[in-house]
């Protein structure tokens, strides 16, 4: 692989700096009301805003950032909850990750990749729960190479069954050249997602032996960066909280963020915030380990920092955190997740730890988390219009920024709600969802789009159209 970083392939992170900001600075009331309030202007936050932030302690003031998150949240993407499913494709790693049960040197590890029938049986099987939007989750080794993902993301978008079919294949894979990334977004995916796991140079060392391929900091932190160059143009970054400081980890996520807006004209697509779990062979030093008081706290000042960028809240946490966490500004959630190779097509539920990367924290099944998110008056949404539309990149920024983007996610977000309801879903959960779309279309004043949306809903219901969207 050709080893060229992007035209701007520099490191931009400055411990000392984000170091400083994370530690030094004091709590100031009259401060962190006044970056409240650019928050709520739908303004993104300058890293040293981020930071005055992060050093609010007191709890009235905390409350307020709570609260502010969840109405920011409101205001920019309303009710809606998307919802996505991962599936890992492969195992076999040539990485050493401290915090990693696929690590290359842990020999307890069962390591498998899904050859073309388990593939297909997999595919057909969450299609048969009602997904249409997956993650594909590859371990970094010469076997993945870009032309065997492009081959693999061909492969699921094939695959019918029924009425299902998956309409978005996003990937986390190994960063790669730009050759690479040009041969799988051919391919057809939508968000290319790289987690830079810990933005602190030395404890990514630590964590990274840098002998392996993952050891090289800047070729990782740049990865999004080359991206860019070859075509992609959603992107998603993460940090794993829990190696190190995550006040630090904040603005590291916060610094990369404008990085790319500054350099590309838009930021990430979407942000991920995972917290270290527990995992077969891995036994980390808890100094750093997030409580959920203050996983809360982050997960609401990033809501604040980024207004428009999506939001990702996975299985790794339980049901009781997800339900609390949501409200702060996550706009995104996995559902009836499987990360065991070949998990989804498995009769029993139990978990094998040395056959997944970690363990996760909610197992229910799909249909009981929607029904959980609506009886709390979200709207699950299976939409994939924007990324079908060309309405990605820059072009996604430019709609959202004004919040236009509500003019196509509410009606889109109902017309994937009623696939759903009238071909997967039990008496129940269908008696909750078509009362939540009644209350929902009451909310929307009536209009040409309005009449449009109800024809397409009765299209749904009665004459058995599909992927009828604006």
């Amino acid at each position: 692989m050709e080893n060229k970083l992007s035209k701007h392939g520099v490191d931009f992170i400055d411990d000392a700096k984000l170091d400083k900001l994370a530690r030094s600075i004091k709590e100031d009331k009259v401060r962190v009301r006044e970056i409240i309030a650019k928050s709520m202007e739908k303004k993104p936050l300058e890293v040293e805003e981020t930071a005055v932030l992060l050093s609010a302690e007191s709890p009235d003031l905390v409350e307020e950032i709570f609260n502010a998150a969840r109405q920011l949240k409101k205001d920019v993407y309303g009710n809606r909850i998307v919802i996505f499913a991962p599936l890992y494709i492969g195992n076999y790693c040539v990485n050493d990750c401290v915090y990693c049960a696929f690590r290359n040197s842990l020999r307890t590890t069962v390591r498998k990749t899904l050859n073309k029938d388990e593939l297909v049986a997999q595919i057909e099987a969450l299609e048969g729960k009602g997904h249409k939007r997956l993650i594909l989750v590859f371990g970094e080794h010469p076997n993945y190479t870009p032309d065997f993902i492009a081959d693999t993301v061909r492969t699921v978008y094939s695959i019918k069954k029924d009425h299902g079919e998956i309409r978005r294949v996003n990937i986390n894979a190994a960063p790669m050249d730009h050759e690479g990334y040009r041969k799988v977004k051919d391919s057809g995916i939508g968000t290319y997602q790289i987690f830079q796991e810990t933005y602190h140079h030395e404890t990514y060392a630590k964590m990274h032996p840098p002998q392996t391929h993952k050891g090289d900091y800047l070729w990782r932190l740049d990865g999004l960066s080359r991206a860019f160059e070859s075509g992609c143009d959603d992107m998603g970054i993460g940090a794993l909280f829990g190696l190190y400081d995550w006040k630090f980890e904040v603005l590291g996520l916060v610094t990369h963020s404008h990085h790319l807006q500054k350099t590309y004209g838009v930021g990430p697509h979407t942000i991920s915030f995972p917290r270290v779990r527990p995992a077969h062979g891995v036994a980390l030093d808890e100094k750093y380990f997030v409580s959920d008081h203050d996983f809360k706290r982050l997960v609401a000042i990033l809501r604040l920092s980024v207004p428009y960028t999506g939001m990702i809240l996975t299985a790794r946490e339980t049901m009781e955190i997800r339900r609390e966490v949501m409200a702060f500004g996550v706009s995104q959630i996995d559902a009836g997740t499987r990360i065991e190779l070949a998990g989804y097509t498995k009769k029993d539920e139990k978990q094998e730890l040395n056959k997944e990367q970690f363990q996760i924290g909610d197992v229910r099944p799909m249909e009981e988390i929607l029904r959980d998110l609506m009886d709390n008056g979200y709207v699950p949404s299976f939409c994939t219009s924007c990324y079908r539309s060309g309405r990605t990149g820059q072009i996604f920024m430019e709609y959202a920024i004004p919040g236009f983007i509500e003019k196509f996610c509410t009606p889109n977000a109902l017309l994937t709600l009623e696939e759903y309801l009238v071909d997967y879903a039990g008496p129940e959960t269908k008696k909750v969802g078509e009362k939540l779309i009644t209350k929902e279309l009451q909310k929307i004043k009536d209009s040409p789009q309005k009449k449009k949306l109800l024809e397409r809903l009765g299209k749904i219901k009665d004459s058995n159209e599909r992927d009828l969207f604006f």
